[in-house]
């Protein structure tokens, strides 16, 4: 028996803004933590997709909010393969130890929603759900872990022109 492919898998962005730029000594563990928990992302139990910078091994070089602010922008096939990978692995470790190198967050900075599978979402396309949840708050459109909604909910939620995950 075969499963079905799901129709639409969860895209996340999360944005951390630095404290010191990545080549201050200060943020090494930081930085020689990067490989390894992208190592376990790409092997986790439904892993989709996760932005690199051409050339690179991850987006650490990619800052469209700003020169200290570093963006992470993935899709996943569930919410839980997404929980399990950021609160079961070891990327808990780098979570744990974020206040050494990122400073505490003021507005929302992660966000979560609902792509059609197959579509890898833009870096602008991230931004706009980011800022959309930070100025409406949680909704189908764009979501957090404590205000989480199903793929079903958000198909009814998509602007003109953009195609609604089911």
């Amino acid at each position: 028996m075969t499963t079905p492919t799901p129709a639409s898998h969860l895209a996340q962005l999360n944005v951390a803004k630095l404290r010191f730029p990545l080549d201050d000594p200060r943020v090494a563990p930081f930085v020689e933590m990067l490989d390894p928990v992208n190592d376990d992302a790409d092997a986790a139990p439904g892993f989709v997709w996760r932005l690199v910078e051409d050339g690179e091994a991850d987006a650490t070089g990619l800052r469209p909010l700003g020169d200290d602010v570093i963006v992470n922008l993935s899709v996943w096939e569930t919410q839980e393969a997404l929980w399990d990978f950021a609160y079961r692995s070891g990327h808990l470790e780098v979570m744990r130890k974020r206040r050494d190198w990122f400073h505490r967050h003021v507005e929302a900075h992660l966000v979560l929603w609902w792509v059609p599978a197959g579509h890898v979402p833009t870096v602008g396309e991230a931004v706009e759900r980011l800022a959309h949840l930070r100025a409406h708050g949680p909704s189908p459109r764009a979501f957090t872990f404590a205000s989480a909604h199903t793929a079903a909910e958000a198909a009814g939620h998509a602007p003109d022109g953009e195609s609604a995950a089911v």
